[in-house]
């Protein structure tokens, strides 16, 4: 059994409890992949087969994204969808994306995990829900392995095109009962719910405009009899509201309610357009929110009540979404922003009962971490404590970014510019070191990544 031992961190920040533990002088032991000691260096052993000085830094749980499109790196800033709303953003990308290969997937994959683990993102979850040509889950799922994330890898779908009145051409969806038989196939590979699982396995058709409400139950009945978490977009934006009222008869709450797509086991991206008797179904039925502010803000889709859902009750975590819609995939300029548009929503539209600005940093690295692990149904990650799987971050704080800063470097880490982390460890393994990842050579998969997506619009 190997031992990793952290010692003489600045401060080290546990998220234990919402009034966050802080350790001066800090450090944690680490058994293999588990935690088993935290407090005061002078109180840690003071030998290991691996030993940190963490001195000048802030150490803290690694960052938690429970919504991704990976495939995405390859389309950001394309220039026909840089001003289109979500629809119209779609059905841009609609084609290009029909030209994705499983090396394609694989490659996107490796970049948009790298660029989460040098942003503190420890554990991550991808939704992919199109399959053209060669594309499997499993492409991703070995990307994630390789640059050793831990991961929640949501098999996705589409399967009402164009003809039938949903919004996605018809080349794209798929057969149900294909897609269904992939689905089994998917949790009977992957899918490990032991504590401390690397893959975990989730259920996600795309969306109320590219899923027929048959799809929706089946799954549903499929993640259940297996026991893993359900996933999908919901109450993005208006248009999306339009098209359940005019198709369903349902605003989307309801409508995915009515299709057992709301409890415990299942949580939705974006939540912007609820109101407070849809809130209060979410907190009864205890539903999870993934917020994805920097996609919202992207696309025009409106800013999501968050400082509502935390004061019901509400599961919260954070995503970064597609990095076509936002597009990087960094996931503490993502508490960052998290922060500020709440705020901008609080004065706008003033918050009942709380009193408070909408959300403090202390609030947004929770969602970062805690309500993460929450959301996604692990109380293995997300916190610093014995017990609990070895994942945490570490950034320098002497660096010019911070200056002036240092009376609360916690919340520093929010309020000021978002930086790559210098330390990260996951499962015990030291993945970033001297902000470096250890796991893959970056170099040539820019190159690669770069000549894949060049193709694929040119294509």
């Amino acid at each position: 059994m190997s031992t990793l031992l952290l010692k003489h961190a600045d401060l080290l920040v546990t998220m234990e409890a919402m009034g966050e533990r802080r350790i001066e002088d800090g450090g944690l032991l680490v058994r293999d992949n588990m935690i088993e000691q935290v407090g005061p260096t002078s109180e840690l052993p003071p030998v290991a087969d691996r030993v940190i000085d963490a001195r000048g830094m802030l150490i803290l749980p690694g960052l938690i994204n429970t919504h991704h499109h990976l495939y995405q790196t390859l389309t950001r800033a394309l220039p026909a969808a840089q001003d289109a709303p979500l629809f119209q953003w779609l059905k841009t990308l609609y084609p290009i994306w029909a030209r994705l290969t499983g090396e394609a997937v694989y490659v996107s994959a490796l970049v948009g995990l790298a660029e989460l683990m040098l942003s503190g993102c420890t554990t991550s979850s991808d939704h992919l829900y199109l399959y053209p040509n060669d594309c499997r889950i499993d492409d991703e799922i070995r990307a994630a392995q390789e640059i050793g994330i831990r991961f929640h890898a949501c098999r996705g779908a589409m399967s009402l095109g164009e003809s039938q009145g949903g919004l996605p051409p018809d080349s794209l969806v798929e057969d149900e009962e294909a897609i269904l038989r992939d689905m089994r196939r998917v949790i009977e590979t992957y899918h490990d719910p032991s504590p401390g699982a690397m893959v975990r396995i989730g259920i996600a058709p795309c969306s109320p405009f590219s899923v027929t409400p048959h799809l929706m139950r089946e799954s549903a009945a499929l993640a259940r009899s297996y026991g893993v978490r359900l996933h999908t977009h919901l109450a993005e934006t208006l248009d999306e509201e339009r098209f359940c009222l005019e198709r369903f008869g349902r605003r989307p709450v309801e409508y995915a309610e009515e299709l057992g797509w709301m409890g415990e086991d299942v949580w939705h991206a974006h939540c912007v357009h609820l109101n407070d008797a849809e809130v209060g179904r979410f907190a009864r039925t205890h539903t999870g929110v993934c917020h994805c502010p920097s996609s919202n803000m992207r696309l025009a889709s409106g800013i999501a009540p968050v400082r509502a859902y935390l004061d019901a009750g509400v599961k919260v975590g954070l995503g970064v979404d597609g990095s076509a819609s936002n597009d990087s995939s960094h996931l503490l300029a993502e508490a960052r922003m998290a922060l500020l548009l709440q705020r901008v929503r609080t004065a706008l539209l003033p918050a009942r009962g709380n009193g408070g600005p909408g959300l403090s940093a202390r609030e947004a690295l929770w969602l970062a971490t805690r309500g993460g692990a929450a959301v996604l149904g692990r109380d293995d990650i997300g916190q610093l404590a014995p017990g609990k799987a070895a994942d945490f971050i570490g950034l320098r704080l002497e660096r010019l970014d911070y200056a002036g800063a240092l009376h609360d470097p916690l919340a520093a880490l929010v309020f000021c510019s978002p930086q790559r982390v210098d330390l990260a460890v996951i499962n015990g393994r030291l993945v970033v070191e001297d902000g470096r990842l250890t796991t893959v050579d970056l170099e040539p998969l820019i190159v690669r990544h770069n000549r894949i997506a060049r193709a694929l619009i040119a294509s």
